[in-house]
């Protein structure tokens, strides 16, 4: 199941467990907060609202507040020694989507603990028939993996090999 909410005067798709990046909003980090905008219903039978959905939310938790990337804005009036240079920086709040609601359901007062994810064991690489070999020849003499490059051919030997050739 999908729900388009309206946040911050912009729209968002979200579903369970989706973790999405809005404007700031009041709360702290492990609050869960409300939206009530409800757009659109996705699923097995999907509504769409004229403009909302009644008794629709979508509950999310606060995991952190972050800012954005500066943002400058210089402004310069040639031959006038005028110039302004302003940064900003813009607040959003990170939230993770907890819960879809429907028919005025009320959204559970603290998260649910997220199950840990058990790390994937490493495929231990079978052994090759040059592996078994280089591990049968442990103390032999390691080959020798230096080898002298080539010289590159200067103008006096190439017109050497190519004096005595006649077209």
């Amino acid at each position: 199941m999908f729900a388009v909410i309206k946040a911050g005067g912009k729209q968002y798709r979200v579903a369970p467990e989706d973790i999405i990046r809005i404007d700031r909003v009041n709360g702290q980090p492990g609050e869960i907060v409300e939206f009530g905008e409800v757009l659109v219903l996705g699923g097995d039978t999907p509504q769409i609202g004229a403009p909302m959905i009644a008794g629709a939310t979508v509950a999310g938790e606060v995991l952190q507040h972050t800012r954005g990337d500066k943002v400058i804005a210089f402004k310069k009036r040639r031959r006038k020694n005028s110039r302004r240079k302003r940064g900003y920086r813009h607040e959003f709040s990170v939230i993770r989507i907890t819960e879809i609601l429907t028919d005025g359901a009320k959204p559970s007062k603290e998260a649910k603990p997220r199950p840990k994810r058990e790390p994937k064991p490493e495929p231990t690489p079978e052994p090759t028939p040059e592996a078994a070999v280089e591990a049968g020849a442990a103390d032999a003499k390691p080959a020798k993996a230096k080898t002298r490059a080539k010289k590159p051919a200067t103008k006096k030997s190439a017109k050497a090999a190519t004096k005595g050739k006649k077209k």
